[in-house]
């Protein structure tokens, strides 16, 4: 397997950790969605300053191409934790991630085939197939598919807001590694990202109440935020957009996993055919950059 293909998988595998945390989360305490992006951000930004710093990566843009990769970067994860959290008030978590997992590749491919003049072959069609019916599968419930009038398809429309400004962003980084270090793209983005929603502390409910989440906080902080993003910047470097795009799509089956080891949730025949159908995927993008 191309190395950079197996960082990314490693940082899809620990975004896969997100939802379980979210869960235990909410188990101590309330806090809104958008907060807990906000708080993401702004626990990942000095992490990836500092590794940026240490390894000698961190300096300020020396033009205004660089100023914009970064603020279009930062805007876009900003757009993204916006357009999510606000999709999953409205039409529910199954929903707006399957909407957001599965365009988000979609929207990568054309972007990568039109934009930066990627090569769609016939066996990257198929792994990017493979990889969308398997995460439905795996990811769709049919009883959260239940119409709920404008508020189900305004939280649809916001998921897929949500899929857009994530293939946005993962083109604007795909452009922006291939010349600058991919721990500085990481760590100032992800400041800028920060400042945009810092808003969201207006949300916070009080001070103890972030105080007994703030354990799981640092967590999504600094491993699938901090330090998967820093891995991901670099696999993305050596890797194509359109394979980035369809490797992450290992997020969903390793949240599934985690669901059904952790919290004993169901796992039918439907996903277990759907896990396989995105092994698959992960596998023929394997042979294809062996």
């Amino acid at each position: 397997m191309n190395f950079g293909l197996l960082l990314i998988c490693l940082a899809a595998l620990s975004w896969g950790t997100t939802g379980a945390t979210m869960v235990l989360l909410s188990s101590v305490t309330q806090l809104s969605p958008l907060v807990v992006g906000f708080w993401r951000l702004a626990i990942a930004s000095p992490f990836l300053l500092l590794l940026a710093r240490q390894q000698g990566k961190l300096r300020g843009w020396r033009s205004r191409s660089e100023f914009l990769t970064y603020a279009g970067l930062g805007l876009t994860m900003a757009i993204y934790q916006v357009c999510y959290f606000w999709g999953v008030s409205l039409a529910g978590v199954a929903v707006t991630a399957l909407v957001a997992i599965c365009s988000s590749p979609l929207f990568i491919t054309i972007l990568a085939v039109t934009r930066l003049g990627e090569r769609l072959t016939k066996q990257l069609s198929v792994a990017l197939v493979l990889g969308l019916i398997g995460t439905a599968l795996l990811v769709a419930n049919p009883e959260a598919f239940t119409v709920n009038g404008s508020r189900f398809l305004m939280g649809a429309l916001l998921a897929l807001g949500a899929g857009l400004s994530y293939a946005i962003g993962s083109i604007i980084a795909k452009v922006g590694v291939a010349t600058l270090e991919p721990l500085q793209v990481a760590a100032v983005s992800f400041t800028i990202a920060a400042i945009l929603l810092t808003p969201a502390i207006l949300l916070t409910p009080s001070l103890p109440a972030l105080a007994a989440g703030m354990p799981f906080l640092l967590y999504l902080g600094l491993v699938p935020t901090g330090i998967a993003y820093a891995i991901y910047m670099i696999g993305l470097r050596r890797t194509q957009a359109t394979v980035a795009g369809i490797a992450v799509l290992l997020e969903p089956l390793t949240a599934t996993l985690l669901g059904v080891v952790v919290f004993r949730e169901a796992f039918g025949g439907l996903s277990a055919l759907g896990a396989l159908l995105l092994l698959g995927a992960i596998g023929l993008l394997s042979v294809r950059r062996s």
